[in-house]
């Protein structure tokens, strides 16, 4: 794509990032849930997944490696996800943080923007 396509990513040189936490409310359909979100970033050409959370979390890391995402990062939590993408995001790139409201994900963005932290 071009940025006369409306994606600025590929002509400013920035990578993909998807900052993805756990869907905690699927019940029975979680595991396979997860799986597709995998699927899909590498489908969508997203470059770097960190995953936060546990079991479900490993379950998306692992459907998107194998799905062609090139990098990998799986945290256990927020803190830990901001400190990591602070250390590796470069201008230009683009970040998605996505998450059930459970999962609090919006205190990555907070704390990525320079925003005071919130909770639930």
């Amino acid at each position: 794509m071009t940025e006369a396509d409306g994606d600025t990513t590929e002509a400013a040189g920035g990578r993909r990032i998807a900052v993805l936490g756990e869907m905690l409310e699927l019940g029975d359909e979680s595991v396979e849930a997860h799986r597709e979100v995998g699927r899909m970033a590498a489908e969508n050409g997203v470059d770097l997944v960190v995953t936060v959370g546990n079991a479900l979390a490993k379950q998306l890391a692992l459907a998107a490696g194998a799905a062609g995402v090139p990098d990998i990062a799986m945290v256990g939590d927020n803190a830990t996800a901001a400190a990591y993408l602070k250390s590796i995001i470069r201008p230009g790139d683009v970040v998605l943080v996505k998450a059930s409201r459970g999962g609090q994900l919006w205190q990555i963005a907070q704390e990525l923007t320079g925003q005071p932290v919130t909770s639930l």
